[in-house]
Parts: C-alpha cells; structure tokens; sequence
C-alpha cells in the first residue's frame, strides 16, 4: 500500500473512501476555513484510495508545537502509522490523538474486536488519552420498517410522539438563512445557557454550515408549533449513515412535545435519504449515573429503541516522548487550576 497526500482532483475518490462526515473532504474545508492547519492523507492499492485520513493540527499556545487529532477514521494500518509519525515529525507535533470509528455492540461479552484493536495501537507507542468524543453512542437501524422502529420504542416515548402529532407540531426541512438564523438564537441564547453545557462558538457554526450545506451534508429540521420555532437540529447525511450531531431547542411550549417527534421526524427523514444507519452522536454507558448531567439526554436518545454501541476509545500516538511526558504533567495542572478557579466564589 502506498500512503502519500490527497491531491484537490481526487476529492471525490477521497469522500468515497471514507465512513465519517468528520472525514469528509468538506469537513477539512470547514476546518482550514477557521484557521487549523489540515492534512489528508490517503491510503492507496495502485491508483484507487482505499482509506482516507483527515488530520488537523492545532498549536499548543506559547511554545513552537502542535498537537495533531485524527478521528472517526479507520484503524491507521502500521504503512498509515508510518505516514503520521512523518508528518507528526514535519509539523513539530508532540502526538496525534486517534479516536478510530471502530465499535461493537456494548452489552455483549464478545469484546475482542476492540481488544485486538487497543492492542495493536498499543503495540504502536500509543498510549490511552484524554477523550474529544464519547466512547459511547445509540444507533437505530433505519433497515427497518416504520412499524418496526416504532414498536421498539419505549411506550412513553410513542406516546409523546402521538401527543406532539396531535397537538400540531409540525416537522420541515428547512435550509434557508432565516432557519439557521433561528437555529443559532435558540443555541446561543436559549439552550447552552439552560443546560449549562459548552458549544463552539456562532463563527465556527456558521463556517461550518458555509460549507457543509453546499455539499449535501448538512440539513437543518425545525419543529414549529402555531406559528413558533420551538426545536431546531442540524442533521448530517453521508455515505448512507445519518448523523445527529447539533440541536438547539426553546423553553416555550415544553408540553406539546417537539423534541419527541423531531427525533421521529429525523429517522424518517433518514430513511427516504436512503441511509441505513442513524448514529445519534453520543450516550453514555451501559449503567450510567442517573446524577450525570446528561442522563436526560441519554434516556430520550434511547427511548427510541437504538443499540448502545461502544468505540475503541482515545490514543495519543506520541512523536516525542519527552515532550508528551511535560505536556501531561503541564495539562493536570491546568486542569487542576480551572477546577479551583471554578470552585471560588464570584
């Protein structure tokens, strides 16, 4: 196998060879376009790609390094490792961080698909990480019927479904500038205030949608109740699997629903795309905290009836030993501070 850079002209071999939207070609246009330093390499039997691998660098602040992040592709075949540890060299990077989309059934006692693979990264000097993605996420075959997704709900989540449908929630695929205007007031002013949680930035979501939208990949879906945007998803499309990676919603109007029936909405709309798989982008494990701030999320996601799948999980693929070893005890100790800052009182 030959392992060299993707040339612009073969950008299409390149998405076709390729599972995961965060590998799409246009992902790494979006991410150049916020000033990351992107690289693709592809993985080739005479002139066909094979594999594909989108890795970005980002500068560690004040020093002359970088860290490098490659997720959701394959496992990094040992001529792929070569290539990164090359380029990790060339980018003055300290490690690659690895997040493979390699997976399997969670409540299962066959784990040796991860096992073999967690070895092997370890065979190859690297060493478990921090996480950027969960190690777990609810996946709904869309292989089956509507009758059949349906009868694996939950009784209470059907119900709610129904409720939503008969109070008039309407579902609509809609990808004008008004809608995502909509999508952005209820992120920013509505839904990462009320649940507390950490989202990129206005600029990153619309440069993100700059690019993904022209290219198919990104769809936004907006639940409306009399008049009024009460839910609002962007869902991703690509390579037959759905993805439901961003949702914004308002504090009005909770009793009809619309969440319910968006996330309805949403497998249907993934069927008539044609995709075979709904990946809902993260839950938590097999036997969660019911204290953890995202249980609720969690139990929504699966009163739908997917299957919790678990990923192989994080590896930093270090470059330069020493650096990583002050690299580590220099992140506890931010972490650390962050933690006691957050703890003071205003």
């Amino acid at each position: 196998m030959l392992v060299r850079e993707v040339r612009p002209e073969e950008k299409d071999s390149y998405n076709q060879a390729v599972a995961h939207p965060l590998q799409s070609w246009e992902w790494g246009e979006f991410r150049a376009k916020t000033g990351i330093d992107v690289v693709r390499l592809g993985e080739f039997n005479g002139s066909k790609i094979v594999n594909g691998f989108t890795i970005t660098f980002h500068p560690v602040p004040k020093f002359p390094f970088t860290i490098g992040y490659l997720p959701k592709s394959v496992l990094p075949s040992e001529e792929v490792l070569a290539a990164l540890k090359d380029l990790g060299k060339a980018k003055n990077a300290i490690f690659i961080k690895l997040e493979p989309n390699v997976y399997q059934i969670a409540e299962t006692d066959n784990k040796e698909k991860l096992a073999e693979a967690k070895t092997y990264l370890k065979e190859h000097s690297c060493v478990f990480g921090k996480p950027m993605f969960t190690k777990y996420s609810f996946m709904a075959n869309l292989r089956l019927s509507e009758q059949e997704l349906l009868a694996n709900m939950k009784q209470k989540t059907r119900y709610n479904v129904g409720l939503a449908q008969r109070k008039g929630v309407e579902i609509s695929e809609d990808n004008s500038e008004s809608a995502f205007e909509d999508y952005l007031k209820l992120t920013f002013e509505e839904t990462t205030k009320r649940q507390r949680f950490y989202a990129h930035n206005e600029k990153y979501h619309r440069q993100m949608w700059s690019v993904l939208k022209p290219a198919g990949i990104a769809h936004l879906l907006k639940a409306t109740h009399q008049g009024n945007t009460l839910v609002t998803w962007i869902l991703f499309t690509f390579n037959q699997i759905l993805y439901y990676p961003y949702g914004a919603s308002s504090s009005a109007d909770r009793e009809v629903m619309a969440s319910n029936l968006m996330m309805w909405e949403a497998i249907r709309y993934g069927k008539q795309a044609g995709c075979q798989i709904f990946d809902m982008w993260g839950s938590l494990g097999p036997d969660p905290d019911p204290k953890d701030p995202w249980m609720g999320f969690h139990k929504f996601k699966q009163g739908y009836g997917p299957t919790l799948m678990e990923f192989m999980g994080t590896f930093d693929y270090v470059i330069d030993q020493p650096k990583y070893q002050v690299y580590q005890i220099a992140d506890k100790a931010r972490w650390k501070l962050l933690k006691l800052k957050a703890a003071l009182p205003l």
